[in-house]
């Protein structure tokens, strides 16, 4: 090194604490990257995943655990390609501790690789893919999941439907990994438990008109299940009653969450879903909870919001055991991993970076809630299973010895 360097050196190493550019182990900053779709077709859901952590933001005066917080939303459009490459940018010129979000499911499956690569921890509240707390857990090991995997509640689902009596039911769900991982879930259990699965139909995502689907339902089926997210959630339910159909319409939580229920009519009355989320819970926290967001952003939230407020208050958790300094990803991994919380949600621990939480069976209602004037529609729970892992009740040996739900897994075999 010249003489000229040796001098500069401590000034260079001023300037880079100026600019933030200091080790995030050693910040007095908590810096949190979030990848979420503000513009496109989701970008209402994205709001609300950002509503979500900002509300608990607001609530704690920007500071998490004790450290005042750097909150930079980066725009995903919906797009597993866009994601990463802000995820990058998250990375290596924010210089966040953290990234958070991903929506689809298979954006998941496109973030989990950057947090392998950057050595950062990636968070995912909504990113459902199954397989990244399973089979590729030890893959990504800076992966943790604060919201659910996709078959979770669905399983809970398939054994509630064997329990009313349904013998047939016909699947149609949007045609992507979230997609086959719901249906895997509840054709599964629902098997499993002596129903059967007698035609599945895949929709392409983003699918308006279902008008070339609906008439190849097979009528003399007993109920129909329906994954259907974003926009396809509002059209398929008023479509499939206006064709005339009468039977029973289950659902995964996507189909009749709150992101969409206020946009629904009276055709959605009495159709049942699951997950791990309702805003229709009555308990106080979640009264409050409700309420706080109806007030700051005028709607009822979404599990989109919930997911991510939760997550909020699961960093908040982390930070103040690691003694209000952000400890590196392993060990906040680890001290995460540990939590035990009464979540808006309800109790929430962890197992293999993935909650063990209630699924609620919920029925959709018109009716008035929490003090407010007018009937609306609601999530009423009429159903819960508690202490629900993503292994089911199968347990985590035999559970990951069959292969990931997919397109062709469960294997159709009542189908004609």
């Amino acid at each position: 090194m010249t003489t000229t360097l040796r001098r500069l050196s401590p000034l260079l190493a001023i300037a880079g604490i100026a600019l933030g550019m200091t080790s995030p182990a050693g910040a007095e900053e908590l810096r949190i990257g979030f990848i979420s779709p503000m513009t496109g077709i989701f970008a209402q859901i994205g709001k609300d995943m950002v509503n979500g952590f900002q509300l608990y933001l607001d609530e704690h005066h920007g500071k998490l655990g004790g450290m005042d917080v750097k909150f930079i939303v980066e725009d995903s459009q919906g797009k597993g390609d866009t994601s990463v490459t802000k995820a990058k940018k998250l990375v290596l010129q924010d210089h966040v501790h953290m990234f958070i979000g991903g929506l689809l499911a298979s954006t998941g499956y496109a973030l989990a690789p950057v947090s392998n690569s950057e050595k950062t921890l990636y968070i995912a509240p909504v990113a459902a893919a199954d397989d990244l707390t399973q089979r590729q857990l030890s893959k990504y090991p800076y992966f943790f999941r604060t919201g659910w995997s996709s078959s979770q509640p669905t399983h809970a689902l398939g054994q509630w439907a064997c329990d009313q009596g349904i013998k047939t039911v016909v699947t149609i769900a949007a045609d992507y990994a979230f997609g086959y991982e719901q249906v895997g879930g509840f054709q599964k259990a629902f098997e499993d438990c002596g129903g059967k699965v007698v035609q599945k139909i895949w929709p392409p995502i983003g699918t308006k008109d279902f008008g070339p689907y609906i008439p190849s339902i097979k009528r003399n089926a007993d109920a129909i299940f329906s994954l259907m997210v974003g926009p396809m959630s509002l059209q398929f339910p008023k479509q499939l009653r206006r064709s005339g159909y009468k039977k029973r319409i289950l659902g995964g939580g996507t189909s009749y969450d709150e992101f969409v229920l206020p946009f629904m009519g009276d055709e959605v009355i009495g159709d049942v879903s699951s997950l791990m989320y309702s805003a229709a819970l009555e308990t106080p926290k979640n009264e409050t909870f409700v309420k706080a967001y109806r007030k700051k952003y005028g709607k009822v939230p979404s599990y989109y919001s919930e997911t991510n407020y939760t997550t909020a208050e699961i960093i908040d958790i982390s930070i103040k055991k690691a003694g209000g300094k952000y400890p590196g990803a392993d060990k906040f991994i680890d001290i995460m991993s540990g939590l035990k919380l009464d979540a808006v949600r309800g109790p929430v621990s962890f197992e293999d970076r993935n909650p063990i939480q209630n699924i609620y069976i919920k029925k959709v209602e018109k009716k008035k809630m929490f003090g407010y004037p007018k009937a609306e529609l609601w999530n009423t729970v009429i159903k819960t299973y508690p202490n629900v892992s993503q292994y089911w009740t199968y347990g985590k040996e035999k559970f990951l010895k069959q292969p990931v739900y997919s397109k062709d897994f469960p294997r159709c075999k009542f189908c004609e």
